[in-house]
């Protein structure tokens, strides 16, 4: 399975989960996992997703949700693979 991490954070709004999960759902990205909080009034979302059968370039993936998120919704999303993810991450 090739996983990717996704996260969300901006102001809280209506249709912020619709939205990113209606964007992942057209491309055929799989939501294995999700958490969410609001903190005053501040939108946090974490998802892991499954990217097997994604239908476009991951790179594509990843600039079209950061588009979606600061264009449409006005929050920011940030895609990367769980390899990296994990790198990044390690103490």
């Amino acid at each position: 399975m090739d996983k990717a991490i996704i996260t969300v954070v901006g102001k809280d709004q209506v249709g912020i989960i619709g939205r990113v999960c209606t964007f992942l759902a057209d491309r055929k990205v799989n939501i294995l996992d999700i958490s969410q909080t609001i903190v005053q009034g501040y939108f946090n979302m974490m998802m892991i997703v499954d990217i097997s059968a994604l239908d476009i370039p991951f790179g594509q993936l990843a600039d079209e949700l950061d588009v979606l998120g600061r264009d449409t919704i006005g929050v920011e999303i940030r895609c990367q693979k769980e390899e990296i993810f994990n790198s990044m991450h390690r103490i």
